[in-house]
């Protein structure tokens, strides 16, 4: 199916946008029953996003939080406390201003004693997430690198082509730092909507691929992403060679 696109006018409307639609997203699974359940990002435009949507629910939520299943993308095999990991920006910028269940937060292993194998830990993170309940992603939301990467899977890697894996070990990443774990295709695939969000001129060559009629996966990652109900948040910057 042909993605949706949408373009705001700069990096600010952009996260304003996409955090109230997501804050529409998770109460509306809420309404139908069900426990939303997420795959987190990180970077720049995700932050901007989290601290939006936690300014808008500060006071009197629209969702029940507690009642929100957290995973993530991928994630930065480091220690728990360094600022390199996805999960600390988004406890910072969400999930410590409001009111979340600590058990529905699925934080890919850090490297520490308890996981001082990074293969071993990807398969650790792929075993929890085949046990999710009630099964695939509600929502996934993704970063798109100037290089056309999503999540940990960068061009001409060999982790583009597993595709009997959740979660798999990355190492000797093309940006620092090098070890990583990251969800495949497979699961950020069987998700019922997938949101990418991009911002400034330096992703516009790498969206514009993307987004092309033709073209290689292991040129542009992001062409591996082809769930059905998929969109595209973009500033007017990021759109900019469409």
């Amino acid at each position: 199916m042909t993605p949706r696109v949408e373009v705001l006018p700069d990096a600010t409307a952009l996260a304003e946008r996409v955090a109230a639609e997501l804050v529409a997203k998770l109460v509306a699974v809420q309404a139908a029953g069900g426990i939303p359940s997420v795959a987190l990002t990180g970077g720049t435009i995700a932050d901007a996003i989290y601290q939006a949507v936690a300014s808008m629910e500060g006071d009197e939520p629209s969702v029940d939080w507690m009642q929100v299943d957290f995973w993530w993308g991928d994630e930065r095999y480091v220690p728990a406390d360094s600022s390199d990991r996805n999960d600390r920006s988004a406890g910072l910028d969400l999930l410590d201003a409001v009111l979340v269940d600590p058990a529905r937060v699925h934080a890919m292993p850090a490297a520490d004693e308890a996981h001082p194998d990074l293969e071993a830990a990807a398969v650790e993170y792929d075993h929890l997430v085949r046990t999710r309940e009630p099964g695939d992603f509600d929502l996934v939301l993704l970063g798109v690198g100037p290089d056309g990467h999503v999540a940990s899977l960068f061009p001409g890697f060999p982790q583009l082509d597993v595709d009997d894996r959740i979660a798999v070990a990355v190492t000797g990443s093309p940006k620092p730092p090098p070890d990583r774990i990251s969800l495949t295709f497979t699961a950020l695939n069987q998700a019922g909507e997938v949101w990418f969000l991009v911002s400034g001129e330096g992703k516009a060559e790498a969206v514009a691929r993307a987004l092309a009629p033709e073209g290689s996966v292991h040129e542009t990652p992001a062409r591996g992403i082809i769930a059905p109900n998929r969109t595209w948040w973009l500033d007017r910057a990021a759109a900019g060679s469409l």
